[in-house]
């Protein structure tokens, strides 16, 4: 297996095709398939990145996943970001969430800091 840069969508479905069979039977550390394996996965995660990158989710759109996947309501976000109208008005995008209350739903809800962050 020749081992060249990723240029073309050609390029990355035989990058694709290459490695596919390694994920079934990884190589032994230290071989020279694992080695070849490792560079192949790195130049397909580099071409994926620049040609399929995914946008972080909004913020607020984050926090209502989270809610819907744990059955929350909005009382129990209240400790998080404050009484119940307040919490409504982040929900509804018309205050916006400061670093205290990312710093408290991160912590309190698992979610990620950078996707708290965002352009909310």
């Amino acid at each position: 297996m020749e081992i060249k840069p990723i240029r073309t969508e050609q390029d990355y479905e035989a990058a694709l095709a290459a490695v596919a069979p390694y994920f079934d039977a990884e190589p032994e550390p230290g071989s020279i398939e694992a080695d070849r394996f490792e560079i192949m996965v790195m130049l397909i995660e580099a071409y994926e990145a620049k040609h399929y990158s995914i946008d972080p989710p909004d913020p607020i759109e984050a926090i209502k996943f989270r809610m819907e996947q744990a059955g929350l309501g909005v009382k129990d976000l209240e400790p998080m970001i404050g009484r119940s109208n307040r919490v409504y008005e982040v929900l509804s995008k018309r205050r916006p969430l400061t670093l205290p209350m990312i710093r408290r739903l991160h912590k309190g809800l698992g979610i990620p800091a950078e996707s708290l962050i965002g352009d909310s």
